[in-house]
């Protein structure tokens, strides 16, 4: 079990969370400007090819930008001292989930909406 001073993690802890986090979110805008310099033939024969190209390119992009929604959250957490706390209940987020999930918003028993 870890120590809690006012319901956040340890000063260890929140270093390499916020480290991982922010190495994420580094990733998650490399891809996300990658993927808008993706050009298709619009005059390629296979039409519905490009077409199928394009809706799981915008589905991508999609997922790319709520993971990076969720990273930019937690990160603002730790400035504000909300980190590691469940968003539902208010109680500390275990070390095991915030190290499998370092951007979760909820503990183990909020987290199917429960």
């Amino acid at each position: 079990m870890r120590e809690y001073v006012g319901g956040m993690p340890s000063a260890e802890m929140v270093s390499g969370l916020r480290a991982a986090l922010s190495d994420e979110l580094d990733q998650l805008l490399s891809q996300l400007s990658d993927l808008g310099g993706v050009e298709y033939d619009e005059n390629f024969a296979d039409s519905a090819q490009v077409a199928a190209e394009q809706g799981e390119n915008r589905a991508l992009v999609h997922q790319l930008q709520e993971a990076r929604a969720e990273v930019e959250g937690a990160l603002r957490k730790f400035d504000d001292g909300r980190y590691g706390v469940c968003e539902r209940c208010g109680r500390p987020i275990s070390d095991a989930r915030l190290e499998a999930m370092p951007a979760t918003r909820w503990c183990i028993e909020h987290a199917a909406g429960g």
